[in-house]
């Protein structure tokens, strides 16, 4: 009874974990039609709605300490609770950065996009997709995906170059479009750190999985 009650409280957690990441998913996907089409309205709403992702990490914090205090797990149900402590601060902090994303749109106001910053939609996209992976992975136990979407980090840290070389173009060739560029960089940049902390979650279902700690964006 002890350890099919132990399952249940695990299965739980995982899935009130994917329920904030699907809160964070929407998150990103909500910051980047902002900026796609100018929209102060949704950004606004992205910006209130971190506070419901804030709530859902202090829910499942306590509920990783509750379960850690009530059911004393060992060895690999230890070692399962507590990534899913630190998956959770990660996910908490993309939704940070969707936030900051909104707040950038709001201080663009209506102005045209870019055409340098074609990318930045794949970096949304791109982020949005891994996360979804990486959270799949670390509830199925899938190493082999997790340690995909790790790998993935250097296809992101490309993109972020390659908009901002090209935004640092369009300034020195523009210097009126030079408030609108670092908006923009700024928001490519906080893609690029939610990768990252996408690539953690990875990391971290390879280290539930397996017990061992690497680096494995390169």
């Amino acid at each position: 009874m002890p350890r099919q009650l132990l399952d249940q409280e695990l299965g739980t957690l995982f899935r009130d974990m994917l329920a904030m990441g699907a809160l964070v998913d929407r998150a990103i996907f909500k910051a980047g039609e902002a900026l796609v089409n100018r929209d102060m309205a949704l950004a606004e709403e992205v910006v209130k709605d971190d506070t419901a992702v804030n709530e859902a990490r202090w829910r499942l914090e306590e509920e990783c300490y509750r379960l850690l205090a009530t059911q004393q797990p060992m060895a690999t149900d230890l070692r399962t609770v507590g990534s899913v402590l630190s998956t959770v601060t990660d996910i908490e902090r993309i939704g940070d950065h969707a936030a900051g994303i909104a707040r950038i749109v709001l201080r663009m106001t209506d102005r045209p996009a870019l055409e340098a910053a074609s990318l930045i939609p794949q970096m949304f996209q791109k982020c949005r997709e891994d996360l979804r992976l990486a959270l799949e992975a670390f509830y199925r136990r899938d190493e082999r995906t997790a340690r995909w979407v790790c790998a993935e980090d250097d296809q992101i840290d490309a993109l972020y170059k390659r908009v901002f070389n090209e935004l640092l173009l369009v300034m020195m060739r523009d210097p009126a479009s030079i408030d609108q560029a670092t908006y923009l960089v700024w928001v490519a940049h906080k893609l690029e750190r939610i990768h990252d902390r996408v690539t953690n979650i990875g990391r971290r279902a390879v280290f539930m999985i397996t017990g061992q700690m690497a680096d494995l964006s390169a």
